[in-house]
This record gives structure tokens, C-alpha cells and sequence, in this order.
């Protein structure tokens, strides 16, 4: 099974305004940090805030921050809320028009492996996989372009 991007960015999302701490970060910070659109980073925080995970504060010093404790947001849960197809096979789909469908033992043993690997997710929170904010200082793209020498090193 692959995750969608979606849910990916779902997760970094709760991780960066984890390490955050109580300070309101913004979309434009957290695209910056990881390099991703902005655009699709506002409807991932909006499904999380509308998942109550996270806590948005509009307007021009807004941002948004975890709305619950990280012991509290159980990974499994939040992957039920960013992921829209669990349809691992064709016969999963309600347009299905497998031949075999009704005679075929491969969708119970799909669901077993499905339900195994959303239950992992069940066994942990945010806190198991928090960073700290030092962690996420070391990702951030250097705002001007430089050319590998500082100023003090530079011989004119």
C-alpha cells in the first residue's frame, strides 16, 4: 500500500506544528521547510483543522497549531481522515467488473493486510515520531543564494 501525498504532507504537517510547540506557524514557513506547494499544504491544514487536529488562527499574524496534545493524535485516526481510497484492487471499487469477484479469495486476504497495516498506525501517536524544532532549522533552504564562500573568507 502506498500512502497519497496527501496524507504524507498530513503527517509532516503535525510534526512541524508539533515541534513548534504553543507558536502559531504559517503555510508559507511550513512549504518553505519542505519544499512543497503552498496551495496544496492550505487544503491539507484545512482538513486537519476541520479533523480537529489542528487549531488555525486567521488573519495577519495567523497560523496554525496543534489543537491536541501530540500523546493525543493517534496516527491511525489521522490516516482515516487524509486517506480517501483504501481501494487496494479493482473489486474494491463500486465500479468493479472483475470476472471473479464473486468467487474470488483475494479480497479477504487484501483486507487482512489492509487492516494490518492501518493498525500499525493505530499502535502510535504524534509524540512517537516528534522531532524537535532544531530538527526541522537543519531542513530550511538558505534564503539567499550563496556561493559556498562567507564573507570573511572571500579575498578581493
Amino acid at each position: 500500500m502506498k500512502l497519497t501525498t496527501f496524507s504524507d504532507y498530513a503527517l509532516r504537517v503535525l510534526m512541524y506544528a508539533g515541534a513548534a510547540g504553543d507558536r502559531l506557524v504559517t503555510i508559507e514557513e511550513t512549504a518553505r521547510v519542505y519544499r512543497i506547494s503552498q496551495a496544496h499544504l492550505m487544503k491539507v491544514v484545512n482538513v486537519l483543522t476541520n479533523a480537529g487536529y489542528l487549531r488555525a488562527v486567521r488573519g495577519r499574524s495567523g497560523g496554525f497549531t496543534l489543537a491536541r496534545r501530540p500523546e493525543e493524535i493517534n496516527l491511525g485516526a489521522v490516516l482515516r481522515a487524509t486517506e480517501t481510497d483504501f481501494a487496494l484492487v479493482e473489486c474494491f471499487t463500486p465500479t468493479n467488473e472483475c470476472l471473479i469477484s464473486s468467487r474470488c479469495r483475494l479480497p479477504k486476504l487484501l483486507n487482512k493486510a489492509l487492516a494490518a497495516f492501518i493498525s500499525t498506525f493505530d499502535d502510535y501517536t504524534l509524540a512517537d515520531i516528534m522531532l524537535s524544532e532544531q530538527d526541522f532549522a537543519l531542513s530550511v533552504p538558505p534564503t539567499a543564494k550563496s556561493d559556498g564562500l562567507s564573507s570573511s573568507t572571500r579575498s578581493d
